[in-house]
């Protein structure tokens, strides 16, 4: 297995596959403190953000460091990627009331940002590779964990759009009220507008992150379907872009003019079902791209295999056909009763499937890992289902506040979408063969 670096003298060299997968890692990290720290409810002080931010960046060196063994240099290269993929951003800060016009500073805002992304990544390196890890990096792999991490943000984004009845804060797509979606000022993000655009970013970012992750594992991955189940997740990615577009407009227009839009709510649920399945796929290329995969390639089948693999298919289209009522419930207030009931039918589903891999499995620490996980989200979704059901006021109790409200609804419609992340990894799981020897203790056993 190509692992993207070369080991000269006892020390790992990393190529462009750590520069990349370490590069991307920070910019998640901080773009979700920066998403954090600048929600209506938190609103952290410019300057206190601004030192977070800046320790994310220290931090995320410090662990290139450690993580390649290089110092400086390298933590330097990181750093000056970074800074360039947070252009996507720091565009909000770059322009005035005239929409697409720069600033004058811009063109010092942008090389200062860089420079300054770069020195700090590079201090942080230059202390991580003192005491560097004594095992290399799968960057390919890692990079992929990292798409979907940055997946799952955004799923819990788009929850707080849809919780905050937001969808429709900006008018226009792909622009934001006549403004390149880049170049939006951040002084106008402001209620709605805060939480809509935001997800929009987010949105671009998981794209980028995914045709990154696709290019990397056309490089340097020897299986031909696993490069082609990256690209498949580009498309849908590109497709998912499209749907969350037209739900705001209806149909391709660049006018910001309310009376030229049709907003579509079925395109809405269409846009949060289909981004679930996204992750799902994603769940999928983690799953296909892990050590634990690859070793057992060439090994035999456990027995009990086949009806775990048949329980876990079930779950997971069940799962699908669950998200798809949570949907229309929140978008339409509608099947709340048939989204009650079959979450009668999906949480025994889900923890049959995860007791069978905890206790089927003993000496598989995947298949109990996943299990537990199983187990443990389902309680927690279930939990998360019944409160957001009472604060809502459905279940004849009075409404509760509406942070509690929309902290509920958000929080039960993420988890379904980490429930549905296990419920993949474990059916797929299930699909893996097994080392000879366990399988052949297994049958003995039987």
């Amino acid at each position: 297995m190509t692992t993207n670096s070369s080991v000269l003298g006892g020390v790992e060299r990393p190529s462009s596959g750590a520069l990349v997968t370490l590069s991307f890692g920070i910019v998640v990290a901080m773009w979700s403190v920066g998403y954090v720290g600048r929600l209506p409810a938190v609103m952290l002080p410019s300057p206190v953000l601004l030192i977070v931010l800046l320790a994310c960046m220290t931090a995320g060196g410090l662990v290139a460091g450690r993580r390649t063994g290089r110092g400086f240099g390298f933590g330097a290269a990181v750093g000056a990627l970074v800074g360039t993929v947070n252009l996507l951003v720091l565009g909000s800060l770059l322009t005035g009331d005239q929409p697409n016009r720069l600033l004058p500073s811009a063109a010092v805002w942008v090389l200062g940002s860089i420079a300054v992304t770069a020195a700090l990544v590079g201090l942080g390196a230059s202390f991580g590779a003192r005491s560097p890890a004594e095992r290399p990096t799968d960057w390919p792999a890692l990079l992929v964990r990292i798409a979907v991490l940055a997946t799952l943000l955004l799923v819990a984004v788009g929850g707080l759009v849809t919780s905050h009845e937001a969808g429709l804060a900006v008018v226009d797509w792909p622009n934001s009220y006549g403004y390149n979606m880049f170049l939006y000022p951040l002084a106008r993000m402001t209620g709605g507008i805060y939480y809509e655009h935001a997800h929009r970013l987010f949105g671009a970012l998981v794209g980028l992150t995914t045709v990154v992750t696709a290019a990397m594992l056309q490089r340097y991955e020897h299986r031909r379907w696993v490069r082609v189940l990256a690209w498949v997740a580009v498309g849908m990615v590109v497709v998912q872009g499209i749907l969350g577009g037209l739900r705001v407009t209806g149909e391709f227009t660049w006018s910001d003019d309310p009376a030229d839009t049709r907003p579509s709510a079925p395109l809405a649920v269409v846009h949060g079902v289909f981004g679930q399945v996204f992750l799902a796929t994603l769940v999928g290329l983690a799953v296909f791209t892990s050590a634990a995969w690859r070793r057992g390639r060439d090994t035999l089948w456990r027995r009990p295999a086949p009806a775990d693999r048949a329980l876990g298919i079930v779950l997971c289209a069940v799962l699908v056909a669950q998200i798809a009522l949570g949907a229309l419930q929140r978008h339409t207030a509608s099947l709340l009763l048939l989204h009650v009931v079959l979450a009668c039918v999906v949480a025994p589903l889900a923890l049959a499937v995860g007791l069978r891999g905890w206790a089927l499995y003993a000496d598989d620490p995947q298949s109990r890992r996943t299990g537990i996980a199983l187990m443990v989200v389902t309680g927690v979704q279930v939990l998360l289902g019944v409160g957001a059901y009472i604060a809502t006021g459905a279940g004849g109790v009075g409404p509760e506040s509406r942070v509690l409200d929309i902290t509920l609804a958000t929080a039960h419609q993420w988890c379904g979408a980490v429930l549905l992340g296990l419920a993949v990894t474990a059916t797929l799981w299930n699909f893996r063969p097994l080392r000879a020897h366990l399988a052949s203790a297994g049958s003995a056993g039987a």
